[in-house]
């Protein structure tokens, strides 16, 4: 580690690199999590650098149980293809609840534990 002299201090030269790929919506709400209730593991991951594949890992986990949660909650909604030709309202209606329940369990198991 290298310093840098500061009138009578030495003060550590810290770098932050920064994400090969940009944050997705999960993982701008991790972080923000972190920062604001978990202060002290915000800290650890960030000086250790394991911050960003942490974020990283999380948006991707979240994206691919949503991929495959929203088929599933679909079918027990009844969200069929031919009720999104009978129907498009009753559809989009039914496929929004699909999305906004998958995200709640995605929140509370992947973001916010």
């Amino acid at each position: 580690m290298t310093y840098s002299k500061n009138g009578d201090y030495l003060i550590p030269d810290l770098t932050i690199s920064e994400p090969e790929m940009p944050l997705g919506k999960y993982g701008r709400m991790r972080k923000k999590y972190l920062q604001e209730h978990r202060p002290i593991l915000w800290n650890s991951l960030l000086l250790s650098e394991k911050l960003y594949p942490h974020l990283l890992e999380i948006e991707q986990t979240a994206q691919n149980r949503l991929e495959r949660m929203m088929p599933e909650l679909a079918k027990a909604a009844g969200a069929t293809e031919s009720l999104k030709a009978s129907d498009p309202m009753k559809w989009v209606g039914l496929m929004n609840t699909c999305k906004a329940q998958a995200e709640e369990i995605i929140l509370n198991e992947l973001v916010f534990s």
